[in-house]
C-alpha cells in the first residue's frame, strides 16, 4: 500500500512538472505584430537558452486555420529573418514563406504544416552552417595557408559550430516546439530547409540526424563551401562526407536545386557529382530532385519564385 501511495505521489509530481514546463515553453513565444504577413500568424522567442550555440531569435509561423485539434508537420528553416517581410531584411528581399505556406496549407494534397524559422547571426553564419565533419574528418587536406585565407574572410575552420547548431535544433529547440505547438513529432513529418549555406546545413542535418528529419530541401546549395576560387578542396570534402552519410532512400526525401546566374553559376559543374551520390544509392524521381532554374540567381527574389516546389515535394500526402 505504501509503495502504491509513493508511486502515485511521484506520478503526480512528474505530471505537474511536465505541465509547468509546457507552460514555460509556451510563454517563450509571443505574437509578433511588427512583421507584415500576407497569411497566418508569427510568434517569436527572442532568446532560447542554449548550451551549444549563441542565442538568437526563433520565429514560428502558424497557418490562419491553425487549431490544437489536429497535429501539423514541421519545417525547420535557416536564416529565419529573411523569410517573411522584406521591409525588415538587410537587402529588402524575402522568401515570401507566409504567402506560399498559407496557400499550401489549404491544399488537401499537402500535409498541414508550420514553419520554425531560426535566425542567423551574421558574423557566425559561416561557422554555424558549415557541415563540420566534412573538414574535421579530413583536416589534413587543408594546408595552413588555405586555412589562413579562410580566416581572413571570417571563416575559421578551427571554430566550426555546425555540430553544435544541429544539437541546438534537435535536442533543445525541437523539444520546445513539440511541447509548445500541436505538431507531429516523427521523422516523416519533420523537415529541414535552407538556401546557400543553409542548403549545405540542411543536407548535413538529414545526414547526421536521419531519425529526426525525414526530408531536406537544399536550394542553391553552396557546394563550393567558401568563396569561389581555384584549386578549392572544399567541394571534394563535402561530397566525400555526403557520400558516406546518405540517409535511407526508402524513408527519406532530398531536394536540391540551382540557378545559372551570379553565385549559382559556380554550382553547375557539381550537378553530375551530386546526382551520382544519391541516385547510385537508391534514390529515384519519387524521393529525389536536383532541379535547374535557368536565368535565376543567388537571391531571396529567386528562391521565392520556386519555394512552392520543394515544399510540395516534401509535404505531399503519399
Amino acid at each position: 500500500m505504501k509503495s502504491l501511495l509513493y508511486f502515485l505521489i511521484l506520478s503526480c509530481l512528474f505530471s505537474c512538472t511536465n505541465k509547468t514546463n509546457a507552460v514555460k515553453t509556451k510563454l517563450l513565444f509571443k505574437e509578433v505584430n511588427q512583421i507584415n504577413l500576407a497569411r497566418g500568424t508569427l510568434f517569436r522567442a527572442d532568446s532560447i537558452s542554449s548550451k551549444y550555440i549563441t542565442t538568437r531569435p526563433v520565429d514560428v509561423w502558424l497557418p490562419s486555420n491553425y487549431t490544437t485539434e489536429k497535429e501539423y508537420a514541421v519545417v525547420y528553416m535557416h536564416d529565419g529573418q529573411m523569410l517573411f517581410d522584406s521591409t525588415t531584411t538587410w537587402n529588402k528581399q524575402e522568401w515570401k514563406v507566409d504567402e506560399v505556406a498559407g496557400k499550401l496549407n489549404n491544399d488537401k494534397n499537402i500535409k498541414n504544416f508550420i514553419v520554425v524559422a531560426v535566425h542567423n547571426i551574421a558574423e557566425l553564419r559561416w561557422q554555424d552552417l558549415f557541415p563540420t565533419k566534412a573538414i574535421t574528418n579530413n583536416i589534413s587536406a587543408i594546408d595552413t595557408s588555405l586555412a589562413k585565407d579562410f580566416k581572413k574572410d571570417n571563416f575559421d575552420i578551427n571554430k566550426l559550430t555546425g555540430d553544435q547548431y544541429l544539437k541546438f535544433l534537435v535536442t533543445e529547440l525541437k523539444p520546445i516546439i513539440d511541447t509548445s505547438f500541436s505538431v507531429k513529432k516523427d521523422a516523416k513529418n519533420t523537415f529541414v530547409m535552407g538556401s546557400s549555406m543553409g542548403g549545405l546545413m540542411s543536407m548535413y542535418a538529414i545526414s547526421e540526424y536521419p531519425n529526426v528529419f525525414g526530408g531536406a530541401a537544399c536550394l542553391s546549395t553552396h557546394w563550393v563551401g567558401f568563396k569561389p576560387m581555384e584549386n578549392n578542396v572544399l567541394p571534394s570534402l563535402i561530397f566525400k562526407y555526403a557520400a558516406s552519410n546518405i540517409p535511407d532512400s526508402k524513408t527519406h526525401k532530398l531536394y536540391f536545386d540551382y540557378g545559372t546566374e551570379t553565385l549559382d553559376a559556380y554550382y553547375l559543374k557539381h550537378v553530375t557529382t551530386v546526382d551520382s551520390i544519391y541516385l547510385n544509392k537508391g534514390y529515384t524521381s519519387k524521393n529525389y530532385r536536383n532541379l535547374k532554374f535557368k536565368g535565376e540567381n543567388h537571391s531571396e527574389n529567386s528562391w521565392q519564385k520556386r519555394i512552392s516546389i520543394p515544399l510540395t515535394f516534401l509535404l505531399k500526402n503519399n
